[in-house]
């Protein structure tokens, strides 16, 4: 894993950078769709391919990236896409994608918070544990709820490589470890 983030790291900035120049959300969503086409199994196969070129995979690419978004890729993308394609790195694109928005969120100072529960969070109730958790790590923070019954009750939360977790699963865990220690 650490291989394909430092493969990814250079085209992540290179795109940052020519990013910045244009609307950043607009590519982001764009760069979005292309990560999910590159993770299909399917089509990753077929650019390993040796009698594949790399245009014809990059026909493939385009074509279903344009029919999942509803849009042509910009022409930068489409200049990216060749270069990823051509030196043979379609695997490390959506990591390099998750690295572009690393640099954009840090750029705009927001951060992006993914946030487990066991039960749903409703609009009013995640307003205001954005708000506290916003105190918390320092920062703007762009939310995303999943829900995993396996906490039992409470909330954990990951911002990059910080966690807060206030789950009755943890708070169990630290029980148990300090009643056999």
């Amino acid at each position: 894993m650490a291989e394909l983030a430092t493969i990814a790291r250079p085209y992540a900035e290179a795109l940052f950078q020519v990013a910045q120049k244009h609307d950043v959300k607009a590519w982001a969503q764009q760069l979005d769709t292309l990560a999910l086409v590159a993770q299909d199994a399917d089509l990753r196969q077929f650019a390993e391919d040796p009698r594949v070129t790399s245009e014809q995979v990059f026909a493939a690419v385009t074509q279903v990236q344009t029919a999942a978004a509803k849009q042509d890729l910009a022409p930068e993308l489409q200049n990216f896409l060749r270069a990823v394609i051509e030196n043979a790195r379609l695997a490390a694109l959506p990591e390099a994608v998750a690295q572009f928005h690393e640099l954009a969120n840090a750029a705009a100072g927001v951060a992006d918070a993914q946030i487990f529960s066991a039960f749903p969070i409703a609009d009013g109730q995640l307003a205001e544990v954005v708000a506290m958790l916003e105190k918390r790590f320092g920062r703007k923070l762009l939310p995303a709820v999943s829900l995993e019954p396996a906490l039992i009750g409470g909330i954990r939360v990951v911002v990059g490589d910080e966690v807060l977790d206030t789950s009755v699963k943890a708070r169990l865990e630290r029980m148990k470890v300090a009643l056999t220690a």
